[in-house]
């Protein structure tokens, strides 16, 4: 299967060209232009003329079980669907229509040259992994349901054994994120002293203490290639800050590369894109922006939250960014148009946390009403609430299986006294095979469960398939701020309010 490209996507003979395809896409176009005409509908907001309204159309007054704004939605359906039968936009007289007409139209903000390349490059990498992430999930779905089942006990089984292995005092004043270097071999925390600090894990040994900041550290991230094919003298890690400050962090010094300013108010969160290239900040000025690692230059500032943005991450594939603010809604962005692609509206407290499946169309968002939301992008719609915490959920992290599964020694087998031929047939066939069954196992892996943090002091992991808690793991602090796991599954690191992190790691893996 030959990779898609930006060039081939729009030559693909395949692309849109069967009738049946033509006539689907056709229906979901009337459905978009149905809601859209809906939205314009002026419908009244009191609940006894929503009931008159819905008796003069012929319809139930009232559901079982149906609240007064549900009621009105299904008003505007009804209305919505009977104008479109009868081939008219007249909206109803009994409201007036000022309130739709003095609403805010769209709006586009010239952009520079150096964003129309930074879309065209989005776009390029973006879609050959989309691709074959598409392909893997084909041939996930083929997989026996007996299979699936055995893997998902045993994954299960692993993390419900996580404990706690240790606690480190990580610095002077609170630890506001960890996050895992690419090798599972650093820790990386950041602290509301203005300091980056990098660990060897897990020996809980500071390597390097990078000073920069000014102010609070709120967010750090590594290069997707740090530590592996990445040279220590390039960028190999973002942080940012209540200076208003981005900085850019090689490995073999300790002062920054690159400081990016732009910023109005304090930075919280911050996440660099798959491709290594652009580095994403959220800040309290109510924008997130996007800016070229290689130029260290602004490339785009999005505006869309009426409060302060606190935290932002991008999908895997590199299409897309989720971003989440104080006025307790996620966005995600397409980078390569820069429209929104879903609205993510159901936490009545600010969001502190979000991150993409590593599916692609799931998304977690953890908030202050303590719960954690999980959203489907396919069908534009929160999936399920857990009511995660006591307190604000302070960072969602979904496991990511990166990379070949990690290499475990088995114990050597006895010789055999006689081999037929000189050749070992069904050692070599059951080792294959094997072998075919843990790559297998690791792949499906990915995404199946996801870690919390939260304000009542808790850590917990909880399955991704029917969102319920594996385990819970206690800190020595009231407050948990971050949690963060590495690829291979076998270390998870909290960072708290008292100024330590904590590392956990299953109780049978040697450390």
């Amino acid at each position: 299967m030959a990779d898609l490209t930006f060039d081939t996507l729009m030559d693909d003979g395949n692309y849109m060209g069967s009738e049946r395809a033509k006539m689907d896409n056709k229906v979901i176009l009337d459905e978009l232009e149905r809601k859209k005409k809906a939205r314009n509908l002026a419908v009244p907001t009191d609940d006894n003329r929503v009931k008159a309204k819905l008796r003069e159309v012929g319809e139930p007054i009232t559901l079982f079980g149906e609240r007064a704004a549900d009621r009105r939605d299904r008003l505007i359906y009804v209305l919505s669907q009977i104008h479109t039968a009868r081939g008219d936009d007249h909206q109803m007289d009994e409201e007036s229509s000022e309130e739709s007409e003095e609403e805010g139209e769209e709006f586009y903000t010239e952009g520079s040259l150096e964003l129309l390349q930074a879309r065209r490059n989005l776009a390029e990498f973006s879609l050959p992994r989309a691709q074959k992430r598409i392909a893997q999930q084909r041939i996930d779905s083929k997989v026996p349901l007996g299979r699936l089942i055995d893997i998902r006990k045993k994954v299960f089984a692993g993390v419900k054994r996580f404990s706690n292995i240790g606690s480190q005092i990580g610095d002077e004043r609170p630890i506001s994120q960890v996050r895992f270097a690419p090798n599972n071999k650093l820790l990386a925390t950041g602290s509301w002293s203005g300091t980056v600090k990098l660990w060897n894990v897990p020996a809980c040994i500071t390597t390097r203490t990078l000073r920069g900041h000014g102010d609070r550290v709120g967010g750090i991230a590594w290069h997707p290639q740090a530590t592996l094919t990445q040279g220590e003298g390039l960028v190999n890690l973002v942080s940012g800050a209540g200076d208003m400050c981005v900085n850019l962090w090689s490995l073999n010094s300790d002062a920054p590369l690159a400081v990016m300013k732009g910023h109005a108010d304090r930075i919280c969160r911050v996440a660099f894109h798959p491709s290594g290239g652009y580095v994403a900040s959220a800040s309290f000025d109510t924008t997130w922006r996007l800016w070229d690692v290689n130029t260290s230059k602004e490339l785009l500032l999005q505006e869309g939250h009426s409060k302060e943005v606190y935290t932002v991450e991008f999908q895997g594939d590199g299409a897309l960014i989720a971003s989440g603010g104080l006025d307790a809604i996620g966005r995600v962005w397409d980078l390569r148009t820069g429209r929104t692609a879903m609205v993510l509206d159901g936490h009545v407290q600010a969001i502190f946390g979000i991150d993409f499946s590593p599916n692609g169309y799931q998304i977690a968002t953890g908030a202050g009403d303590d719960t954690i939301r999980i959203w489907d992008m396919r069908s534009l719609k929160a999936l399920y609430t857990i009511p995660a915490h006591v307190s604000n959920v302070s960072d969602v992290r979904f496991f990511r299986a990166d990379g070949l599964p990690p290499f475990k020694a088995k114990p050597k087998a006895e010789p055999e006294d006689v081999v037929m031929n000189g050749i070992n047939g069904d050692a070599d066939a059951d080792s294959s095979h094997d072998a075919e069954d843990e790559l297998q196992e690791w792949k499906y892996r990915s995404g199946l469960y996801l870690a919390s943090s939260g304000y009542d002091g808790y850590v917990k992991l909880w399955s991704a398939d029917d969102w319920q808690l594996l385990r819970t793991l206690t800190t020595d602090s009231g407050k948990v701020m971050s949690v963060d796991m590495t690829t291979d599954g076998e270390l998870l690191a909290s960072g708290t309010y008292n100024r330590n992190f904590q590392l956990f790691a299953p109780e049978d893996v040697p450390v």
